[in-house]
């Protein structure tokens, strides 16, 4: 909910029907304890998460509904998904309206007709666009792309069908309309599941390999440090590095507790030698897998992430790529098993083989340069 608006308002909307109110919510009622701990359970049944709902349904798709059997997602994105991507689905995408209500969200249009530096012809010419709009040329128009019109005079048609994963028959006079959170409740909302949300075990693998030398280096330096700063206190987080070798830095521990010293010994690494890039991921897998296993003993249940940085292939070959993949990693992703984010830093990163290290773990690919690897870590924190 932190990161999406369709996180936020799905979590409102849960809030709203454990807590069996359809009018105004108030922070004591979020916190209540039944709430909170609705919201606790929900998050133990949580197997993935992200900042966007293509990702998710993609995660549907790919891996079927044993891996993932329900995300939270906005109407539009369902319908376009069976649209776009309806011949590759073995299972159709149906959007389910919950029965005491929805937040039925909609785009403000407003008119700063009385803001000083808004000219009257500016305000004429915003008013102009807004009748526009609101023309049942343009209402309709917007049915074509996948959303309801404001115009509830104009009936919807295909692709807002049955045939494409939504009932058409559904309005806010059938589903309760439910109001849209202010930033009072926006914040209870994102504070509540930031508390019962299953913490994460994340291994960061970084390649300090030569090809790594230079503005890489440093960029992946700084954005591992500000993705650290962004990680729940109560997250654990270690630390390996990889060239001709894999070496663990820093054995998994608590952030709040080595976020400082683990900040400080990732400023200072340096770039040189080789790319033993299968070599580190079986270390990881191994570790994280233990890590799991033990927790499990002591009926403690986290999220699994390894965040994997290379800009290039494996040039050690003290494991083969075959053989990662047969002894090293699932033949199959699991809901709740150790996901890998591999991040393809650089063109010549093996992309096809990072692709694969992320599919059959569950996790995703994601592809960055100098100038945008902090976007990307922004959004592995959001998966975990």
């Amino acid at each position: 909910p932190a990161y999406a608006n369709s996180g936020l308002l799905s979590m409102t909307s849960f809030v709203y029907g454990i807590a069996g109110k359809t009018d105004t919510l108030t922070p004591a009622e979020i916190y209540a304890p039944a709430v909170e701990e609705a919201m606790r359970q929900l998050e133990e049944n949580t197997s993935k998460y992200g900042r966007q709902a293509p990702a998710l349904l993609e995660a549907m798709a790919q891996q079927g509904p044993s891996y993932l059997h329900a995300a939270a997602v906005p109407e539009a994105e369902v319908v376009r998904f069976n649209v776009e991507r309806g011949d590759e689905l073995t299972f159709p995408l149906a959007f389910i309206f919950p029965a005491g209500g929805t937040i039925w969200a909609d785009h403000p249009y407003c008119i700063l007709d009385n803001a000083d530096w808004v000219t009257d012809e500016q305000a004429e010419a915003a008013q102009i666009f807004l009748d526009y709009l609101l023309a049942r040329e343009q209402q309709d128009l917007a049915i074509d792309n996948y959303l309801r019109p404001l115009n509830s005079s104009i009936s919807l048609h295909a692709p807002m069908n049955l045939e494409n994963g939504t009932d058409p028959s559904v309005t806010p006079n059938t589903v309760a309309p439910l109001p849209s959170p202010n930033a009072d409740i926006s914040a209870a909302v994102i504070d509540l599941f930031n508390i019962t949300k299953r913490k994460a075990t994340i291994l960061i693998v970084l390649d300090v390999s030569g090809s790594m030398e230079g503005e890489r280096i440093r960029t992946a330096r700084d954005a591992t440090v500000e993705f650290l700063s962004r990680l729940d206190a109560n997250d654990e987080v270690g630390l390996l590095i990889f060239n001709d070798d894999v070496l663990e830095l820093a054995p998994p521990a608590r952030v709040g507790d080595v976020v400082e010293g683990l900040s400080q010994r990732i400023a200072g690494l340096a770039a040189d030698g080789n790319t033993a890039l299968y070599q580190a991921v079986c270390d990881a897998v191994a570790q994280a897998t233990e890590m799991q296993a033990e927790d499990t003993a002591v009926n403690e249940t986290r999220l699994y992430g390894i965040v994997l940085l290379s800009d290039g292939e494996d040039t050690v070959g003290n494991i083969t790529e075959n053989q990662m993949f047969a002894t090293c990693l699932p033949a199959n992703a699991e809901a709740d098993g150790v996901k890998i984010f591999p991040i393809a830093f650089g063109e010549a990163a093996d992309q096809d083989v990072l692709n694969r290290i992320a599919n059959v773990t569950g996790g995703r690919l994601f592809t960055a340069d100098p100038t945008s690897i902090g976007n990307v870590y922004l959004s592995i924190s959001a998966e975990q």
